[in-house]
């Protein structure tokens, strides 16, 4: 289905173009070329969905692994509690990404102030086929969105309000049921990790590494 913008005036190819951005009325399109990206506006899309894209499909990619001394994003930053990825990494769709937040609202909801930060995004685009189709015509249709994470990342924080190391754990470890792979739970004191090892004791977390 092709998309289009009912603009107020004649838009062209000119100098001028991006002036008249603003003026164009989606009416059946949810995506416009601008500096060559594609920004893509979702109506009524998934929470994770990224806010702008520059391909509208991508390769499958590979994992990224951790090999220098770099501790970016395997310590807490936002909250007193997490959930750290400690085997190899995985992949993960955008809907388990939101049972597994799902599950931890739920846990502490009766815990007045109690927030929960999500370290990661659903930015991958996942193209599937159908069933019983020839090989070749082009890559498939969109399906969902997914995230690559590699070992040793964060995903979650939960911090705030009186909330207690109990309860925050056991939300943690729900969530961690709902996710591909093998998770740890972790202090804001516990140091970051390099690949599969610990860092040493003198490598603080700062708040640039997020």
């Amino acid at each position: 289905m092709k998309r289009f913008y009912f603009p107020f005036f004649p838009v062209k190819k000119s100098p001028l173009y991006g002036s008249f951005l603003p003026f164009l009325i989606p009416v059946s399109f949810d995506r416009y070329l601008y500096n060559n990206y594609v920004i893509i506006r979702v109506r009524n899309g998934h929470q994770y969905a990224p806010r702008r894209i520059k391909y509208k499909k991508a390769h499958k990619g590979r994992i990224s692994v951790p090999t220098g001394m770099s501790i970016k994003g395997t310590t807490i930053i936002y909250g007193e509690f997490g959930m750290r990825l400690k085997d190899q990494g995985v992949r993960f769709t955008a809907k388990q990404l939101q049972t597994a937040e799902m599950m931890i609202k739920k846990a502490i909801k009766p815990v007045k102030g109690a927030k929960i930060y999500t370290r990661i995004s659903t930015n991958i685009p996942v193209c599937v086929k159908g069933n019983e189709t020839r090989m070749g015509k082009g890559k498939g249709s969109f399906d969902h969105w997914a995230a690559r994470v590699p070992v040793g990342r964060v995903v979650f924080e939960i911090g705030g309000g009186s909330i207690s190391s109990e309860v925050a754990m056991e939300a943690l470890r729900k969530a961690g049921y709902k996710l591909p792979g093998k998770w740890e739970i972790i202090k804001r004191d516990m140091p970051g990790r390099i690949g599969l090892d610990y860092a040493p004791r003198n490598t603080l977390p700062n708040e640039e590494d997020a």
